[in-house]
């Protein structure tokens, strides 16, 4: 892989991980505004379905054949589905930093299901710089505190549901970003709206909340999956899982630019850590030395 290709797919992994890290401050605004999480969820993948088949098309990127449409609409139906439930439901059994902290194990687990499913060998770089990134966003997240027994396993599936998600998805070559993301999500979208008819979850209550949750559905679900589904396509599963550990860095930021939160010293050296550990994996390339 060329120098300024491997440069792009870090590119596009901050970019989604940026955009990831927006939505949960977004996502605050929403809830303080009367919405229930599978309403706003629903809300999120149909705008998001809409509007990333609208640019699928426009784009003129295919529609994938029926095997690999077949398989992106189970990673919707599934596995994008299936994770976030779990995030859900473990929220409500533990503490939000116990449940992000849990979820941030991905990583780890995509690179190792990657050398024993997909016979992909990590790097001892991407070993190196995923245990790094895991300590350095454990530190970012801060302390936590415990919870049911139930609560903890939902966030290590939540986790591993994930990790076996980008795995499946980075199996699916041949289809664009928008092409990819429209259907994964379309299908996330039947899901979810099926599951808010069943249990008419309240939705946001004034136009600030609708304007965040428009929000959500574009920063958060349309840059955030369109750009993670492209730069898994040029750096593999393991390097963007590694690079997506920014993404809390983002959320931490974000919210004590705008909601005033405040930081700790333990959050700050937290950030430098993920910080430095994607820019080593960034100067280098596969094959080659940790820079020093």
């Amino acid at each position: 892989m060329s120098t300024d290709r491997r440069l792009r797919g870090i590119a596009l992994a901050v970019t989604s991980a940026t955009a990831f890290g927006v939505m949960p401050v977004l996502a605050k605004v929403v809830y303080e505004d009367g919405a229930e999480p599978i309403g706003v969820l629903a809300v999120r993948f149909a705008i998001a379905a809409v509007v990333l088949q609208v640019l699928a098309r426009t784009r003129r990127e295919a529609r994938p054949p029926g095997r690999k449409l077949a398989l992106l609409v189970g990673l919707g139906a599934v596995g994008y589905v299936g994770q976030s439930l779990c995030y859900f439901f473990a929220l409500e059994r533990i503490s939000a930093g116990l449940t992000a902290l849990l979820l941030y194990f991905y990583p780890a687990l995509v690179v190792v299901l990657a050398a024993v499913v997909l016979r992909d060998r990590p790097r001892p770089l991407a070993l190196v710089c995923v245990v790094v990134a895991t300590l350095g966003t454990a530190l970012t997240i801060g302390p936590v505190t415990g919870g049911q027994t139930s609560g903890v396993l939902l966030g290590l599936s939540a986790a591993l549901v994930y990790a076996v998600y980008i795995l499946v998805s980075s199996r699916v070559t041949g289809v664009g970003p928008f092409a990819t993301a429209a259907w994964v999500l379309t299908a996330s979208a039947v899901v979810m709206g099926a599951l808010a008819v069943a249990t008419r979850p309240q939705l946001p209550s004034s136009s600030k909340g609708w304007l965040a949750l428009v929000g959500v559905a574009l920063i958060g679900t349309v840059v955030a999956v369109t750009t993670f589904f492209a730069a898994l396509a040029t750096l593999g599963p393991s390097d963007t899982a590694v690079v997506s550990t920014v993404e809390p860095v983002v959320s931490i930021a974000v919210a004590a630019a705008v909601l005033g939160e405040r930081l700790s010293p333990l959050q700050l050296v937290g950030g430098v850590v993920v910080l430095l550990a994607v820019g080593v994996l960034a100067r280098t390339r596969p094959g080659q030395p940790v820079p020093v």
